[in-house]
């Protein structure tokens, strides 16, 4: 049924996707699919990379550690953007194309206040995508 799973990962964050790794890495056993971690940084030096080829050297570890952990195919797309916080979800949107993806599993929070004024990075793109999103909440 899916062949490429793109996972979008914070690698900031990453104490805070277990949930969302976990499925995805179960879904991709479970069809025979490759997980694809991507993940968006700037082109300045940040807390995770200097550059943005370190910031790729450390996705792509990221994802091959998720695929030592969980037994499933995975691969890492790192994209480069001007302003992260602004061009997220359209920089997910293009890598959905840009890497073939047919699913797409990501990680949410749980909905406040401020979700009621501003659509969350999930539902933007579960809106838009060619792909089918699955939003997963957090533990």
């Amino acid at each position: 049924m899916f062949q490429r799973i793109m996972v979008p990962v914070d690698l900031n964050h990453t104490d805070m996707l277990g949930k969302a790794l976990r499925v995805a890495a179960d879904l991709a056993r479970h069809y025979g699919a490759t997980a694809c971690y991507v993940g968006v940084t700037a082109s300045t030096p940040s807390r995770i990379a200097h550059t943005p080829k370190e910031y790729a050297h450390k996705l792509e570890s990221f994802a091959q550690e998720q695929a030592g952990a969980y037994g499933h195919n995975a691969t890492s797309h790192a994209i480069v953007s001007h302003d992260p916080a602004v061009d997220l979800e359209a920089a997910l949107e293009r890598a959905i194309d840009e890497t073939h993806s047919d699913l797409v599993v990501m990680a949410s929070h749980v909905p406040g206040l401020k979700d009621r004024l501003w659509p969350s990075n999930g539902g933007v793109l579960a809106g838009h995508a060619r792909a089918s999103v699955l939003v997963v909440r957090a533990d």
